[in-house]
């Protein structure tokens, strides 16, 4: 797929979540549970479209302008819009129809399952998806602006790489957080010990993590 960046840039909208629909084999991007974006697979796991929700109006117009551009495939053809994964749509363009896509189905939901969908993103976004509260880690605000903010490539991660724990979680199973994981606490987070905390120092804070987690 040409647009490599979209998992990532989709995800870091706030109060974005992500899901396999096995039977199409689609990867799909909901706010609030409803679905604004997805990108469609072949059998071999290979993108052909990302699938995106647009005014009529205006995905008429570029479906006029872009051959990459077609009626939402299998969707609703006039609020659906389908981009070819490998075609000439510029990426600053897709980008800016993602984020209408993101607003237009955000903007759909009432009032108080917006304001509650957003107030919850922004807590979460000092919990890391092991768990950590960044806002208690005395490296945060110096060396580190917390997980998600960085989207996993943290301080103490090899340069230009993400924290095996965000990778494994977020980018090879498409998890929010590891406390959707039957594997908690796994060898990975177990291998993250902070060298400043003693063994029972650090087995503390995993359950603490843990707990956060499962709520």
């Amino acid at each position: 797929m040409r647009y490599e960046w979209v998992d990532e840039y989709l995800m870091k909208k706030r109060g974005v979540t992500r899901d396999l629909q096995k039977e199409w084999n689609w990867m799909r991007y909901q706010i609030g549970g409803k679905m604004f974006a997805a990108v469609c697979r072949d059998e071999k796991n290979r993108p052909y479209y990302i699938t995106l929700k647009l005014e009529p109006t205006e995905g008429d117009f570029l479906r006029k302008q872009y051959e990459d551009i077609i009626p939402g495939y299998y969707m609703n053809k006039t609020h659906w819009n389908s981009v070819k994964a490998d075609g000439m749509v510029p990426d600053e363009l897709l980008k800016d129809l993602l984020d209408k896509s993101y607003r237009i189905v955000l903007e759909s939901l009432s009032k108080k399952k917006q304001k509650e969908i957003l107030e919850t993103a922004k807590m979460d976004d000092l919990i890391s998806c092991c768990g950590a509260d960044c806002a208690a880690c005395y490296c945060y605000g110096e060396m580190c602006q917390g997980c998600s903010a960085v989207y996993g490539k943290v301080f103490h991660a090899p340069e230009g790489k993400k924290c095996p724990v965000y990778a494994c979680c977020r980018i090879q199973n498409g998890f929010l957080s590891c406390g959707r994981c039957g594997k908690l606490p796994c060898e990975l987070i177990l291998g993250t010990r902070d060298p400043h905390l003693s063994e029972e120092e650090f087995m503390q804070t995993v359950t603490d993590r843990v707990k956060r987690l499962k709520g």
